[in-house]
């Protein structure tokens, strides 16, 4: 028989986790602090545990699916024996929380994985969606076929709190890159052209972008930053004027403001002839 799952906190995320574990052959039972959130999911076949600790006791692995890791204190505090279970906490917060975390669950018998997961709620379950872990890797090995039904997962450390920094670094690219979109949509439709008619050109430049990185790696990687190619001073002129239209047709300064200001500091340390790259030095260690 297929291996037993707990699966708790049944948001839009823990909702398709238990569809896809469902879906995989596995039993799964379920707990929320709002009970009728599990309907759904019941009538698929998962079974309702009447508290945490009756839960926690039904499948060998517990799956938490929560807002942060304080929800899983909350909920799982009052179950003082775990029992040897196997934690999977695929809650986002900090990774120094999820650190803490290992130690807590230890206290109480079980073992800790931290998971990250990179899928939205809709794409759970398929080949898109990737799950981040960190921690003891056996632990992953003894229940990745389990868990690879959620999405492909991919050991990034035994450090617990690199799986949320894995995410995080991601989320970081998703919500900039987001933000830059919507920043140059207004700024172009500040003349009157329409999302629609921008948006192929949008599309070709985050595409162009990636081709940038591998170079950026190296250079990052050996600390050196030929400005061969192009200098910070002279990405930094842009970052001006991106600035000074952006004040002229009245949209947000926040971001070419921050911007700017990293090529400014580069500047300002004397780097101006290095590539762009050189920026990571006071992205590392601001003044």
């Amino acid at each position: 028989m297929n291996q037993h799952v707990t699966l708790i906190g049944l948001g839009p995320m823990g909702q398709a986790m238990v569809g896809a574990l469902l879906d995989g052959g596995h039993p799964v039972t379920v707990w929320n602090r709002t009970a009728s959130r599990a309907d759904d999911v019941v009538a698929r076949g998962a079974v309702r545990a009447a508290t945490p600790a009756e839960a926690v006791a039904a499948g060998e692995l517990v799956i938490l699916s929560l807002t942060d890791y304080q929800a899983m204190y909350d909920i799982l505090g009052p179950v003082e024996d775990l029992g040897s279970k196997v934690i999977v906490n695929l809650s986002s917060d900090t990774p120094d929380k999820s650190r803490e975390a290992v130690q807590w669950v230890r206290q109480r018998g079980g073992a800790f994985l931290t998971g990250g997961v990179l899928a939205s709620a809709e794409i759970v379950g398929t080949e898109a969606a990737k799950v981040f872990y960190s921690g003891p890797a056996e632990l992953l090995e003894a229940h990745e076929q389990t868990l690879r039904l959620i999405g492909k997962p991919h050991h990034v450390g035994e450090d617990p709190g690199l799986a949320q920094l894995f995410y995080l670094a991601h989320i970081d690219l998703f919500l900039v890159s987001l933000a830059a979109y919507l920043h140059a949509t207004a700024l172009v439709g500040s003349a009157g052209v329409s999302a629609q008619d921008f948006l192929p050109w949008a599309v070709e430049n985050l595409n162009t972008n990636s081709f940038l990185l591998p170079s950026a790696a190296e250079q990052i990687d050996r600390g050196e930053h030929p400005g061969d190619l192009g200098t910070a001073r002279m990405m930094g002129a842009s970052a001006d004027h991106l600035l000074a239209a952006s004040e002229a047709v009245g949209i947000d300064l926040e971001l070419p403001r921050a911007i700017k200001a990293h090529y400014d500091r580069a500047i300002a340390a004397g780097k101006g002839g290095d590539s762009w790259t050189r920026l990571i030095d006071g992205i590392r260690e601001p003044a």
